[in-house]
């Protein structure tokens, strides 16, 4: 099987990339996509919080104590979906919140035979620059940057961006704006980072998309079940429809060259 994965990243937190995440993941794998929903928040993760569930086992227990990693994927597919399994991660684990090399290793080790067997693979990075956040950035097929027309998510989205090209050499960036008032908005606020990375960095992002605020957004997290469950008819919704399909345009895309490669990549 050819594997896709995501990382899903964010300058600062409060932007919404976790709720992205979620239900992105929720969206792909109703599409008929096997999906993986993986919490690579090592040291602040909520995945679990989100979705009201309470694992025997996590990725921190994988890498510290050898668990099996099937024993850790918890299975949240319902009658309608295909395979939509979720990775947790825990809350205040210091020994994993910036990854060396050797425990990175250990990660594709102990994950890749198990990720090979889904077709996405959506990857729910901490917000910010330290250490984790680029090795899980570094080591997928993809990296989408969340970010809002807030200054300070622009600012830090720029932040992000820079450090992963200067430090590991990465020029390739998809972005979604969230929590937009209209279309107007997120193209502004779009073009502000796409100027700022032209001009100071010579990278070029591409806009996937946005995504419109939605009050019914915070009753889904309050009733801790994705919003595209609870309210298919949503406008955020709606948009994160679009959004999954722009993602599997760019999987169908990059499918032939993903075939036989490893689904994580060792950094150089």
């Amino acid at each position: 099987m050819s594997s896709m994965s995501l990382a899903i990243m964010s300058g600062k937190g409060g932007v919404g990339k976790s709720n992205l995440s979620l239900n992105l993941g929720y969206t792909l794998a109703a599409k008929g996509h096997p999906l993986l929903l993986m919490d690579c928040d090592l040291g602040l993760a909520n995945l679990d919080v989100l979705l009201g569930i309470t694992p025997d086992e996590n990725l921190q227990d994988v890498l510290l104590r050898g668990a099996d990693v099937k024993e850790a994927i918890m299975p949240l597919n319902k009658k309608t979906l295909k395979p939509f399994d979720i990775l947790p991660a825990a809350s205040g684990v210091p020994e994993l919140t910036d990854m060396n090399s050797d425990m990175r290793d250990l990660l594709i080790k102990r994950l890749e035979p198990t990720l090979a067997e889904y077709e996405l693979i959506i990857m729910d990075l901490g917000a910010g620059i330290h250490g984790t956040v680029q090795s899980f950035a570094a080591m997928a097929s993809v990296r989408v940057i969340v970010l809002t027309p807030e200054p300070t998510a622009l600012t830090d989205a720029y932040a992000l961006i820079k450090v992963l090209g200067q430090e590991l050499g990465i020029k390739d960036f998809l972005v979604i704006v969230n929590d937009v008032v209209n279309k107007k908005e997120e193209e502004s606020t779009f073009k502000r980072l796409e100027m700022a990375c032209q001009k100071f960095l010579g990278v070029n992002p591409v806009l996937l998309g946005s995504v419109r605020h939605d009050i019914k957004m915070h009753e889904a997290v309050i009733k801790q079940k994705p919003l595209v469950e609870l309210f298919p008819e949503a406008n955020a919704s709606k948009d994160i429809n679009v959004l999954a399909d722009r993602i599997l345009k760019v999987y169908m895309r990059m499918k032939p060259l993903l075939a036989g490669q490893p689904v994580l990549r060792t950094l150089a």
